[in-house]
């Protein structure tokens, strides 16, 4: 296969074709420099679409409901695409795929592109280049993008930084409850979601949520409290509720101003991210020699880790890190 330059792939792209945009999702992972230039053209070309995080522990069947979801958005004639954070293969170190595998029932829709990213070992639920993988389908005039995390149960809260809006999906009989309280989510919801609620305990688990809710809590994040919706996929229940929901959300948004508060607080965490990747960079590239003096000071206890940095940081060259 002919290697295309990532810049001859933007105007493709844009124009929705899914080999440039599969190209560029491949270099936005891989961290690739050559793509940056692109990457920044499609942030630039970008802004529009209602990203979407969806996330919950492990065995309340996200996968599905995002499967069923994104039919009923479909419905409405909007394009979706659908970035589902997989674990990563202990061999390969890629994608593992369950997402995609269960999603099979959206292939063939030319609205609709799923992506499974690796971990790699990122925490937080999301991978690295998840947001420029958002930017990317984003400037390719996908209309809702939806980001599915990994369900790692611990570490989630990452996706209401990368999000308008943060679905959490909680599911009856998994051990808890209420999951959320234990995984720490609950106060990033602007939705909560019960799903599989045609099992016995569902009623429990959502009268529990909605007490919650009642007290005080998980509205850290959200604008106002959050709107407690049981699903069930397998009998198609509820997912036009969820859809309206998720309208009304974004809805509120727009029209309080929230929208502009939200990609604002994204930007900032995106600012300091990337800044924090160049600054590694630049250690790697230029500063093997000082660290290891300076790794000498240490361990004589001149220095403290704090000053140590300071002066690492202080002796590296400015400028392009590359």
């Amino acid at each position: 296969m002919v290697y295309v330059p990532s810049v001859q792939l933007v105007d493709a792209a844009i124009a929705g074709e899914t080999r440039a945009i599969a190209r560029l999702l491949t270099r936005a992972e891989n961290g690739d420099a050559e793509c940056r230039p692109a990457l920044d053209t499609l942030y630039r070309r970008g802004g529009r679409a209602h990203i979407v995080g969806i996330t919950g522990v492990p065995g309340s069947g996200k996968s599905t409901l995002v499967a069923r979801l994104t039919a009923r958005i479909r419905a409405s004639g909007r394009k979706v695409a659908i970035v589902a954070i997989d674990p990563s293969s202990p061999f390969s170190g890629g994608a593992i795929l369950g997402d995609r595998i269960r999603m099979g029932e959206l292939g063939g829709d030319p609205g609709v592109f799923v992506r499974s990213m690796a971990t790699r070992g990122s925490l937080g639920g999301l991978a690295r280049g998840t947001l420029e993988a958002v930017d990317v389908l984003d400037a390719s005039g996908f209309e809702l993008v939806l980001i599915e995390t990994v369900g790692v149960g611990q570490d989630e809260v990452e996706v209401a930084r990368a999000a308008h809006t943060t679905v959490v999906v909680s599911a009856p009989g998994l051990g808890d409850d209420i999951q959320a309280i234990k995984a720490g989510i609950l106060e990033i919801a602007d939705i909560h979601v019960v799903s599989k609620c045609d099992k016995p305990d569902a009623s429990r688990t959502i009268a529990d949520l909605k007490n919650m809710l009642a007290l005080g809590f998980g509205t850290g994040v959200a604008m106002s409290q959050p709107s407690v919706i049981a699903t069930s996929s397998v009998r198609d229940e509820g997912i036009v509720e969820l859809a309206e929901a998720i309208d009304r959300h974004h809805a509120m948004l727009v029209a309080s101003g929230g929208i502009a508060v939200r990609r604002a607080q994204i930007d900032k965490r995106r600012l300091l991210t990337a800044s924090e990747a160049i600054l590694r960079e630049r250690v790697v590239l230029h500063g093997e020699d000082r660290v290891s003096a300076l790794l000498e000071a240490l361990a004589r206890r001149e220095l403290s880790p704090h000053s140590a940095a300071l002066r690492l940081l202080a002796e590296l060259p400015s400028g392009e890190t590359t």
